[in-house]
């Protein structure tokens, strides 16, 4: 059962989620930041679904202006959460006390008592509905052909009690990656639904996506 989430932010990635151009994400720019930070929001929102206090660790770059720093760290405050620069690539171990005092803060404050999201002994289509709807913020879900058979498929081999790990892009919280920000009032697509029987997972394929080669 965690205790904590540490959240990874990077002002790079509010900057786009701002509507910044690929040629201005190392430019400093607090109007983006302060129209990407609903992106940030959302991935607090969405920890505490759990029942767990996140805290955001701020990625250091070269190029991140205090300015941006500072607003970032004041709007997670008043969301009731801390955030901390974290300079471990810079300067190692020293360059994250901070943030694992924070950790440490949160955890001791015992206030995170994990609830999942879904049961896992839900159907298939609810579990994955709940994720795209709670998590992602989605307005529905559409499943393909392809995706209802696999469907099908899962229930006649006992498998539609295993976890659900979707598939998407990272690029947004919808299946498209150019919806940046906080998009609403979208759909996502299952295009397909691999199984992990191992693993006991089940894998929703979502949009134009490419997954990674893996071994066997």
């Amino acid at each position: 059962s965690p205790k904590a989430v540490v959240l990874v932010a990077t002002i790079r990635a509010l900057r786009h989620h701002g509507g910044a151009k690929k040629e201005e994400y190392n430019t400093p720019n607090l109007d983006f930041i302060k129209k990407g930070f609903c992106n940030l929001e959302k991935h607090i929102e969405n920890i505490r679904k759990f029942n767990i206090e996140p805290v955001v660790s701020i990625n250091a770059f070269s190029n991140d202006s205090k300015e941006e720093i500072d607003f970032i760290i004041e709007h997670c405050k008043k969301l009731g959460v801390q955030a901390v620069v974290s300079e471990g690539w810079a300067k190692g171990g020293k360059g994250t006390t901070n943030l694992a005092e924070a950790v440490v803060k949160v955890v001791e404050a015992n206030k995170s008592n994990f609830k999942p999201l879904y049961n896992w002994k839900s159907p298939v289509v609810e579990k994955i509905e709940t994720i795209a709807k709670e998590i992602y913020g989605a307005k529905a879900v559409n499943f393909d052909k392809k995706a209802l058979l696999n469907l099908k498929r899962i229930e006649r081999l006992g498998f539609s009690d295993f976890a659900i790990c979707m598939a998407k892009t990272q690029k947004s919280f919808s299946d498209n990656e150019f919806l940046i920000g906080r998009p609403e009032n979208f759909t996502v697509t299952v295009r397909e639904i691999q199984i992990a029987a191992g693993a006991k997972f089940i894998i929703p394929i979502l949009g134009a996506m490419m997954r990674m080669p893996g071994l066997p």
